[in-house]
């Protein structure tokens, strides 16, 4: 039977607070199948790490973290409950030689959460988080537990879902045996260098982030360059080698962060920049983030730094990153190599609502949001080629709409 219901609280950034009727714990798969059955309106809540009412509902907040399972392994690929954060799974991997191809910035996010907004890491060869999915197990909005596997028709519609599908309760993902990374932080970037060498810096290593704040630093520089290698440290031109850790928000204190200074370790030490046992990124703060092809990386860059007086006020940090081109329908990495251009905002909502329409209207075409983080793009579907094939799934798996909310409102129409 569901845990007794809870006050569904808020994000983990307390920037939305959940207007939800009730938060419920199932324990296991007819748990959630007579939750649907009996509920009219739901919505699966992962980890709570997206920015706004995105896993909101009048009704009742679905949250799986009540599966006392563990992972099993079948061949390379792992079955894993969809509650299941990706620090946990990560370590439970570790200790039989597998691991995953990448993990994102935080590894407090859960599987689910993560999957079904196309969450990434970083690495002109890596995917997303998505494109590890091999099969996802949906209770959909008539009750059924469905199954789709790689290759099904459905398939890469309903892996990055948004939630709108029904409420995934496992995914099996492929593995790799198990490898070392190396984490090097390099400093002095200049604006020049990231401007003319955006894509190059970025496929210097297995994973890269260029950190920045958009404007000029004291010391000349525009920003830091943190490579994830799985050989030797790469060089980084006119950088030169952090001497001691570093946060990824200039100024605070390394220790939340994964091991630095070129040690190698394991691939679940190092990809993420937040340790698990850590309060990850700053707390406070609002999110934005925006994928662009990646032939269109400079023309980004540019548009970005022409708004640096108004962004910078803003901003804690900013991030950018690359992700591999995907065929599921609703990634915004959907049919392109992606520039990812992420702000971590100061817990400002006014004056980041105020910039974001400047910015998205000066990012190139083809940029598409983070579906988890703040945007105000009136009509995303237009850069997303299988957007109504999309609709059509939602009606299909929730003729009812038990799982539409107002954020699916505004954003589909």
């Amino acid at each position: 039977m569901p845990s007794l219901p809870e006050a569904p609280g808020s994000t983990w950034a307390r920037s939305y607070d959940y207007t939800a009727r009730e938060l419920v714990r199932p324990r296991s798969v007819d748990d959630v199948r007579d939750l649907v059955l009996r509920e009219p309106g739901l919505r699966a809540l992962g980890s709570r790490h997206s920015f706004t009412d995105l896993a909101d509902t009048a009704g009742v907040l679905v949250s799986l973290e009540g599966f006392e399972e563990p992972p099993t392994m079948a061949g390379d690929v792992v079955r894993v409950p969809g509650g299941m954060r990706y620090g946990e799974l990560a370590a439970w991997l570790q200790e039989r030689g597998r691991a995953l191809p990448n993990l994102a910035s935080l590894p407090h996010i859960s599987v689910a959460g993560a999957v079904a907004t196309g969450t990434h890491g970083s690495g002109i060869g890596n995917g997303s988080l998505a494109t590890s999915v091999t099969a996802v197990e949906i209770i959909d909005g008539q009750g059924d537990l469905v199954r789709l596997e790689s290759g099904s028709p459905d398939f890469a519609g309903a892996v990055v879902g948004i939630g709108a599908l029904g409420i995934v309760t496992h995914l099996d993902l492929r593995t790799s045996p198990t490898y070392q990374i190396a984490q090097t932080v390099h400093e002095g970037l200049t604006f020049a260098d990231l401007r003319e060498h955006v894509s190059e810096i970025l496929g210097a290593a297995y994973s890269v982030s260029i950190f920045t704040r958009w404007a000029d630093e004291p010391d000349g520089s525009v920003g830091r360059v943190w490579a994830k290698s799985r050989s030797t440290a790469p060089e980084i031109p006119g950088t030169v080698l952090a001497s001691q850790p570093r946060h990824v928000v200039p100024g605070l204190d390394a220790a939340p962060c994964t091991e630095q200074l070129g040690l190698p370790g394991p691939w679940h030490e190092r990809l993420p920049h937040f340790r698990l046992d850590f309060q990850p990124s700053v707390g406070a703060e609002l999110q934005s983030e925006y994928l662009v092809p990646i032939e269109r990386a400079q023309e980004a860059v540019d548009a970005v730094r022409s708004l640096a007086d108004r962004v910078r006020p803003l901003l804690q940090v900013s991030e950018i990153r690359a992700v591999a081109a995907d065929e599921l329908w609703l990634s915004p990495a959907y049919g392109t190599d992606a520039l990812a251009l992420h702000f971590t905002w100061k817990a400002d909502p006014g004056g980041v609502r105020e910039l974001l329409p400047d910015l998205e209207q000066r990012l190139p075409a083809g940029s598409r949001p983070h579906w988890g983080k703040l945007f105000t793009t009136k009509d995303p579907g237009a850069e997303f080629p299988r957007w109504d094939d999309f609709k059509d799934l939602v009606r299909r798996f929730d003729p009812d709409r038990r799982f539409w909310n107002a954020w699916l409102d505004r954003v589909f129409g």
